[in-house]
């Protein structure tokens, strides 16, 4: 994958006040983006601090963000992906079937002998959207549990809710069928091969005082969260889950988005998905029925998507809670990636709903 030349970046200048403008709204306190088009990337850029603070430390392109629920594509979805094209992962496979103990806590809801590794990966397995295991602070294994024996609130298959503790259970499932940790897989089998030698779970301690910090917690651990996963629940799982705990730069991300994007291209291949895994993997799966959600990835909603409005009906992403976002089109052989720490200081500002599809919106008409 090329670097961008002074002449393709220079397209992008104006992306530089947008985010400067969104800054100063305090939409978020600094941000890292990229594109990638035709297997080339076009520009990296960088604005703002990783606090409001004017003696804060400068954003970077190379600046490493708490990705938080862009984890579920870039490693726990990718897992699943290259699981699935090895004959190893079958997507109709029951969750029970590989984590029992879903099944034993039956009486907590009718049906979770139903619940797939689809349904998972399409976020309609009937488990609720979210809940605050954190709270009983137990230690992973009492959370893993909780979190299994979690009632179902719809029925598997009927209805759309997005869901992290399906995407923990998944997480749990696939380490099953690999028979090692998530984190490491990851780092082995997907970001090792496509040069992303910055993305990790668990940063070291001397690592983070060089990354932005995403709140002052002021409820659970009482303390600036900086270098460590935001996410209270996957903190309390050890940092790495099938939902959250990944942290990378944009230049990482964007390999990420060219390996997606290269097997669609007639002749080329990523190396590491074939196209009809990427294929089957981004595509609207309808379930239910009118779900914009694909496996694992989600599709742009007819209205007031994150990506803008010129992104095709073929496209995928996802967003991370944090502030992070990585949206791919293969219509236009085309990766954009936005980083920040929009929950700085306080995870209350929503402000960046309305830069995010904004950004990508310039992004396409300076493309």
């Amino acid at each position: 994958m090329d670097n961008p030349t002074a002449r393709q970046a220079g397209r992008f200048d104006p992306l530089q006040p947008f985010l400067e403008q969104a800054i100063a709204d305090h939409a978020f306190p600094g941000a890292a983006w990229g594109v990638v088009q035709n297997g080339v990337v076009q520009a990296l850029g960088a604005a703002g601090g990783f606090t409001y603070e004017p003696t804060s430390p400068r954003v970077l392109p190379g600046t490493l963000y708490d990705l938080a629920s862009v984890s579920k594509v870039v490693a726990t979805t990718a897992m699943a992906m290259l699981l699935y094209q090895r004959g190893l992962l079958e997507l109709d496979l029951a969750l029970g079937d590989v984590l029992p103990g879903f099944v034993i806590a039956g009486e907590r809801g009718a049906g979770r002998h139903r619940v797939t590794l689809r349904l998972l990966l399409a976020h309609a397995s009937g488990l609720p959207g979210y809940e605050p295991l954190y709270l009983e602070d137990r230690g992973s294994e009492a959370l893993l549990r909780a979190c299994l024996q979690l009632p179902l609130t719809a029925a598997p298959g009927v209805r759309a809710e997005y869901s992290d503790p399906g995407f923990i259970l998944l997480g749990k499932a696939l380490e099953v069928i690999a028979g090692e940790p998530l984190d490491r897989f990851c780092a082995r089998e997907i970001f090792a091969p496509l040069g992303m030698s910055r993305t990790l779970y668990n940063p070291a301690p001397e690592l983070r005082a060089s990354m932005p910090p995403t709140e002052l917690d002021e409820s659970f651990r009482h303390r600036v969260i900086q270098g460590e996963v935001h996410d209270e629940n996957c903190f309390v799982l050890g940092g790495c889950s099938g939902h959250a705990g990944l942290f990378a730069p944009v230049g990482d991300l964007l390999r990420f988005a060219e390996a997606m994007l290269a097997p669609l291209r007639p002749g080329q291949t990523s190396g590491l998905f074939d196209a009809g895994t990427v294929r089957l993997f981004t595509a609207r799966c309808g379930l239910p029925e009118g779900s914009s959600r694909a496996l694992g990835w989600d599709t742009p909603s007819e209205h007031s998507s994150s990506a803008g409005g010129h992104f095709s009906s073929r496209s995928c992403g996802h967003l991370g809670y944090t502030g992070t976002s990585l949206w791919i089109d293969p219509e236009r052989d085309l990766g954009v990636v936005l980083l920040t720490n929009r929950t700085w200081p306080t995870r209350e500002n929503k402000r960046i709903q309305q830069v995010r599809p904004a950004f990508h919106d310039l992004v396409s008409v300076l493309l």
